[in-house]
């Protein structure tokens, strides 16, 4: 049996390879997290559409993911790492970071909120000694 050219080869290639792409974005960060106290790796693999050996990697190299364990060793994640790994399927999979710029992209974000929660602090002790100032005065 003869094979095809190879340009027929790399154009099949490319067809599967974004077969593969869009089955992956089938769930986007819209999907809805259930609101429960703890989901194991097989749910969150449901909820997210990613394999349980890429989470697995993801937790390595994301350290905002640090599911508890139970006492047998299984996985237990919360609904903010559920909602976590769906941003950062999103970043991966839609946006195209690689590892290292979604990791960047995710600190940056935190940093940003960060700075905002302590801004709003700040905000709320100012008002608070001029409210002393005009009580002296």
């Amino acid at each position: 049996m003869a094979r095809p050219p190879r340009s027929q080869q790399k154009a099949a290639a490319s067809t599967a390879a974004s077969g593969e792409r869009q089955a992956l974005n089938t769930h986007d960060a819209s999907t809805d997290v259930p609101d429960r106290l703890y989901f194991r790796i097989g749910e969150v693999s449901a909820i997210t559409g990613v394999p349980p050996y890429v989470l697995r990697y993801w937790e390595t190299e994301f350290p905002v993911l640090q599911p508890r364990k139970s006492g047998g060793g299984q996985r237990l994640y919360r609904k903010r790492d559920v909602v976590m790994l769906l941003e950062i399927k999103k970043l991966l999979y839609q946006d195209r970071y690689t590892v290292a710029g979604a990791r960047r992209r995710l600190a940056e974000r935190e940093d940003r909120a960060r700075r905002a929660e302590m801004r709003a602090a700040l905000q709320r002790i100012r008002t608070g000694l001029e409210d002393v100032i005009k009580q002296l005065s």
